[in-house]
């Protein structure tokens, strides 16, 4: 088999399995790197689909102004807004889960539910 778009397969698994593991586990640290990994599937799908073989960057050398010989910027500009952006939520959620730790001890999703469920219904009465 001769597979010509191999990254953008990669990409696709790397994505199906950090989606997988953000579903199914109830680990909150690995639900942030779960998160990552998606993250990480997306941008590599986004470069591999605006990188053209036998293009150059679209900076204007030696007087060739013609677009067929430039690749679309636009990806990689997405690309790297979404990397400061996912650092940015990443950095949230590992703060949110240092704080769920520090109040119940546990990193289990549904455990931390049901701590909570408690103390509410403590509260309320």
């Amino acid at each position: 088999m001769n597979y010509h778009n191999y990254i953008e397969i990669t990409a696709m698994i790397l994505f199906g399995i950090g989606l997988t593991l953000l579903v199914l586990d109830r680990n909150l640290i690995k639900k942030n790197i779960a998160f990552a990994m998606t993250d990480s599937a997306m941008y590599l799908f986004l470069a591999a689909k605006g990188y053209v073989s036998g293009r150059k960057a679209p900076i204007v050398t030696d007087g060739v102004q013609d677009m067929a010989a430039y690749i679309n910027p636009i990806p990689a500009g997405l690309v790297l807004t979404g990397i400061v952006v996912s650092v940015a939520c990443s950095a949230v959620m590992l703060a949110l889960t240092v704080r769920l730790y520090q109040k119940y001890h546990t990193l289990d999703i549904d455990e931390i539910t049901a701590l909570a469920a408690r103390e509410d219904e403590e509260d309320a009465a």
